[in-house]
């Protein structure tokens, strides 16, 4: 239905902290790559953490150097120097200096050339464990997608047909696609980032305390805020994010009732309300997701505030260490370089919830999904046909969508083998749900129905199904060529039996005008077909499949006169010996059947051949005239 689901998103996440337990859940199956993962993360982190500290040496290397050198060049030592400075009262410069080691050589630049070359080599060994750890990750980021993505697609497998029919495609499809791409996306940026913050903000904490407490102190005040900012803001945005999503499930779902259904709404001239409904949307869209990029986006430059006022800190009080001679220049500029990558992971790990947050809200509707209740199992173990001959009955059958609104009640009914029912009645009289419930698209509120004396409970759903061929009103056909699209009735027949199903059918006719003959491909659509040859193609399939019971609901509603009558052939031949039962609006169609069920609200209200009905003057009569009166009176 037009505009099905395009209500307001929901406003928040209705279990933000079990569906995102339940998201990391699914690593599980990964859990030793994970452990590897952390390892490399521990090298990779543990080298990159030791290289300031080197520096620092290095800097000491050349500040004690170039220091040395000029302040002992007359050749007195640095005790002799800094005696000299107290009693000439700069005790100043003699604290700076009793907390270094000056270098009346100069600087040693064979040491300062063998430190650096160690700090390379520290670095080139942590970025290739860090470059080891991130193609590790991508394999289980990657896994865990694709596990993902085969328990939704084995859920579709398992949801009843109700599912379906009550819920819009386009946010079906936006579940199955782009909530899950998203996760993968979310998941691959965030959790090696992650894991290398927690272990650098660990590391680079336990080299500050090393190098100075007192400095890690003022560093570790950072922290308590950038908790409270990142808390404050995750809560504002965590509800966008949610609406962000849900709002591109709504607006899938129009785009694609829209791209369905554009002849139609092109004929009615809707074009105006439809893109009325996506402006809508997309703005709903649009504003949700510019609150909850905006929102979230708060969060980095919060922290970089936080960041450079800690850096101030450090810079000030480190400096006043180094004038007193507590505390050496390449400690402090080491420092800083720490201060540096302690607030940087936290600035990164506050982004990383930004993404998760958009990872669980996808998460949480991709759990909705794979929660839905599915079909009854099937029977273990399940009855079996040996040869289904086609016999069907109805025993006392109660059946409703909705638990207050009645539709089917006690009905019975028993069809003989290779016998044809067509059942006909008004819009809404329950004509599709008896072909639903024969084929256990629905289960039943009461009594049973068996084929071949066999409760369909009792039988497989897809045994039971292998002994039914449809041909809808509705055509379907998929991307492929035609010998494809035929065979989807019996994948492994041969040439020569597909080619007899198609000729039966009247498809060979067409299909000799076709360049490419049986190996000419359908478009995705099938519009380079007429609707009569898809029809003709799926009676060719049904032929091909060569079931005991066959199912027709108006075939024929939607072709010319000249293409229903070959239409007409194929199906008489089709249902040559088989058990038939045909949902018809056009009366005509069905006057040879062996049985006529006219229904009305769910019930059998009148039975008999299509002479005995009209001759009841009753429900059947009153259709069939009023089908027949009204050419013959525009005739006159």
């Amino acid at each position: 239905m037009m505009g099905m689901g395009m209500g307001m998103p929901p406003a928040r996440s209705k279990d933000f902290r079990g569906s995102f337990r339940r998201l990391i859940g699914t690593l599980g199956p990964e859990r030793p790559l994970i452990l590897g993962v952390i390892v490399l993360a521990i090298v990779s982190v543990t080298f990159a953490v030791v290289g300031p500290r080197i520096l620092g040496n290095a800097i000491n290397t050349i500040f004690e150097g170039a220091l040395g050198k000029q302040l002992l060049s007359t050749g007195a030592t640095q005790e002799q120097l800094i005696d000299t400075l107290r009693a000439q009262g700069n005790n100043q410069l003699a604290d700076l200096l009793s907390g270094i080691h000056l270098n009346p050589a100069g600087i040693d630049f064979a040491a300062l050339g063998g430190v650096l070359l160690v700090l390379v080599g520290i670095y080139v060994v942590s970025s290739i464990f860090s470059w080891f750890q991130g193609y590790l990750m991508a394999g289980v980021t990657q896994r865990t997608v694709l596990r993902l993505r085969t328990d939704v697609a084995v859920k579709l497998g398992r949801l009843p047909l109700k599912y379906f029919d009550g819920h819009p495609r386009g946010d079906l499809l936006s579940r199955v696609t782009n909530d899950i791409d998203n996760i993968g996306q979310s998941l691959q940026q965030s959790l090696t980032a992650l894991i290398t913050s927690l272990l650098t903000i660990v590391g680079v904490l336990i080299m500050m305390v090393l190098i100075s407490p007192i400095l890690a102190i003022v560093s570790l005040l950072a922290v308590p805020a950038s908790l409270a900012v990142t808390i404050l803001i995750v809560k504002r945005s965590q509800q966008q994010f949610v609406a962000q999503w849900a709002s591109t499930g709504a607006l899938n779902g129009h785009v694609e009732e829209m791209h369905t259904g554009h002849a139609i709404v092109k004929a009615f001239g809707r074009q105006r309300e439809a893109i009325e409904t996506f402006d809508r949307e997309n703005e709903r869209l649009y504003e949700a997701s510019q609150k909850a990029q905006f929102i979230s986006g708060i969060i980095q430059p919060a922290m970089t505030f936080i960041s450079n006022l800690n850096y101030v800190a450090i810079a000030v009080i480190g400096g006043l260490r180094v004038a007193s001679g507590q505390q050496t220049l390449g400690d402090v500029v080491a420092f800083i370089q720490y201060s540096r990558q302690f607030t940087f992971p936290i600035i990164q790990t506050a982004s990383i919830v930004n993404v998760l947050q958009s990872a669980v809200a996808s998460a949480e509707r991709v759990f909705e999904l794979l929660d839905e209740p599915e079909e009854s199992a099937d029977p273990v173990p399940a009855s079996r046909f040996d040869e289904p001959v086609g016999s069907v009955a109805f025993e006392d059958v109660s059946f409703r969508y909705l638990p207050d609104q009645p539709l089917i009640d006690n009905l019975s009914l028993e069809v003989e083998a290779g016998s044809t029912v067509a059942i006909v009645g008004p819009t809404g009289a329950g004509k599709t749900t008896l072909v639903n419930l024969l084929m256990r698209f629905y289960e039943l509120d009461g009594g049973r129905i068996t084929v071949d004396g066999v409760d369909t409970r009792d039988l497989s759903r897809d045994a039971l199904r292998r002994a039914f061929g449809m041909v809808l009103q509705d055509t379907w056909l998929f991307h492929g060529t035609i010998r494809e699209n035929i065979a989807y009735g019996k994948l492994d027949a041969p040439d020569a039996d597909l080619e007899a199903a198609a000729e039966a059918a009247h498809v060979e006719h067409f299909v000799r005008t076709l360049p490419d003959g049986y190996d000419s491909v359908i478009d995705d659509d099938a519009t380079n077909v007429s609707a009569g040859e898809k029809q003709l193609l799926t009676i060719a399939r049904a032929f091909l499949a060569d079931p005991p019971i066959l199912i027709l609901d108006e075939a024929t509603s939607s072709v010319d006169t000249r293409t229903e009558v070959l239409i007409q052939k194929a199906m008489a031949r089709l249902m040559k010996g088989r058990t038939t039962f045909v949902i018809a609006h056009r009366l005509s169609t069905i006057r040879d059947a062996d049985t006529i069920l006219v229904m009305d609200r769910g019930r059998i209200v009148e039975q008999g051949t299509h002479d005995e009905l009209l001759a009841r003057r009753g429900a059947y009569a009153a259709l069939y005239q009023s089908q027949f009166a009204e050419p013959l009176a525009e005739a006159v």
